[in-house]
């Protein structure tokens, strides 16, 4: 599982219920993981996850639920901008209490996502940058944050893929080469 992060988290209250609300991703937004690594999330990337089983966290911890789609707690929906939450916080767990009046108080504001790359584009770029576009997210879960994991998450996750990228365009090379041995290097290829 991945994580990716983002900034601007928000609190209000409906009727007796504390909510907890934001945007937990951010559409074609190119984000730079390290130096020439940039990342996107496209606007369908969360097709079909809306309605799935999605828990909201604390700091990606399991054992501190602070809602669920499949309970009604946790709302989850897409617009132009990205994925928009709302927590329900109950007002008897003195956890999830504890982090709306950290967000209330500006202490914590970040918020985080845990999901699985299901599809994805990726782009070499001719200043020998690369972009990944991610086109399809498993999502597993949102979670409010005092430190994201997102940069040594995903630092690791790119630089394997492109490690392995590479090492598939070496060995491609090589056999187109070796086929242009074998059969005889035309003065064309030369």
């Amino acid at each position: 599982m991945q994580y990716r992060t983002i900034h601007g988290l928000q609190t209000r209250e409906e009727g007796t219920t504390p909510i907890i609300s934001g945007y937990f991703a951010v559409f074609d937004t190119e984000t730079e993981l390290y130096k020439d690594v940039y990342e996107k999330i496209d606007k369908n990337a969360f097709d079909g996850e809306l309605n799935a089983d999605v828990r909201a966290l604390i700091n990606h911890d399991t054992t501190l639920v602070t809602g669920r789609t499949t309970a009604g707690t946790l709302a989850l929906r897409t617009d132009d901008k990205g994925l928009w939450g709302d927590i329900k916080i109950n007002p008897e767990d003195t956890d999830a209490m504890n982090a709306w009046h950290r967000v209330q108080r500006g202490d914590v504001t970040q918020c985080s996502f845990g999901f699985d790359i299901v599809d994805e584009e990726k782009e070499y770029r001719a200043d020998g940058s690369v972009l990944f576009i991610i086109r399809k997210i498993k999502l597993y879960e949102v979670s409010i944050c005092t430190f994201p994991a997102y940069e040594d998450t995903a630092i690791q996750a790119r630089k394997k893929q492109i490690e392995a990228d590479k090492k598939r365009m070496n060995e491609a090379w090589k056999l187109r080469t070796k086929e242009r041995l074998k059969n005889g290097i035309k003065k064309a290829d030369a």
